[in-house]
């Protein structure tokens, strides 16, 4: 920083300022400002079908007005397959993300009108439990070449990871996996159709198990569970010990049959 002033304080200062400032405007729009929540809902076994059948004829309707208005940009329902303590966890997952999360209310105003249906109609608070809630943002993403997203993405491995050092993981993902795994999907090395990672903006805590998540997308539920490798497939073995060194337990691991997405063209 002291060097910095040194350099303003120069004959350059005239120059510098409008392209110091030049450059930082052009890094502020080039970044992604877009926020994903998730959102984890216990729904009892006997409202389940009501569930369902609300969000995705009805609010799935909301979000593909959202999509459409760019207030949204992607809008999923996720179930889980199988879990531990059952009767007291959550059994879907809600993944929205949005463009300016400040404007979220303009997602959310006059859906009456939008679902064709009065709010008791279409409301699935009072059926489910919100167990939690995390405001995350999307680092990478890769699928297969030829993938077609409605018919291959069936079912979602979220991998959850926690570390001292978060940037440090996502950043050696990008470096060693990304290019990896899209290079082994492409060549049908692996059943995976697609990769994504992220990074936890909040909560965070003692408390909070986890501090970025990544996602294998598949489209049978065998191969979500045991996934068939190539046995000529080479690993980023490198970058994959240097993750490990970073990770501080073992990684948590939810499968999702995926129920309805709405996103955009």
């Amino acid at each position: 920083m002291q060097q910095f002033r040194k350099i303003l304080s120069g004959f350059g200062y005239y120059i510098l300022v409008p392209l110091v400032i030049c450059s930082l405007q052009l890094s502020l729009k080039a970044q992604d400002r877009s926020i994903t929540s998730y959102q984890y809902r216990h729904v009892p076994d006997d409202k389940i079908e009501e569930f369902i059948k609300r969000e995705t004829t009805y609010w799935s309707k909301v979000a593909e007005k959202a999509v459409k208005d760019k207030t949204m940009t992607f809008w999923a329902l996720l179930e889980k397959i199988g879990g531990y303590d059952m009767p007291n966890s959550s059994n879907y997952l809600f993944i929205n993300t949005f463009p300016d999360i400040d404007k979220i209310g303009d997602v959310f105003s006059n859906v009456e009108s939008v679902a064709g249906v009065k709010m008791s109609e279409m409301e699935t608070n009072s059926m489910s439990t919100t167990t939690s809630q995390f405001f995350l943002h999307a680092e990478s993403w890769e699928q297969a070449a030829k993938a077609d997203p409605p018919k291959d993405f069936q079912y979602v491995v979220m991998v959850y990871h926690n570390t001292r050092y978060p940037d440090s993981l996502i950043s050696l993902e990008k470096k060693y996996w990304s290019p990896f795994i899209k290079k082994a999907m492409d060549n049908k090395q692996t059943p995976q159709v697609a990769w994504g990672n992220a990074t936890v903006l909040a909560p965070m805590g003692d408390n909070i198990k986890f501090n970025t998540v990544s996602y294998d997308l598949y489209t049978k539920l065998h191969d979500a569970l045991m996934p068939n490798w190539n046995p000529k497939t080479v690993f980023p073995n490198k970058g994959l010990g240097m993750i490990d060194k970073i990770e501080l337990n073992q990684r948590g691991i939810a499968v999702y049959r995926i129920v309805k997405v709405v996103t955009a063209p």
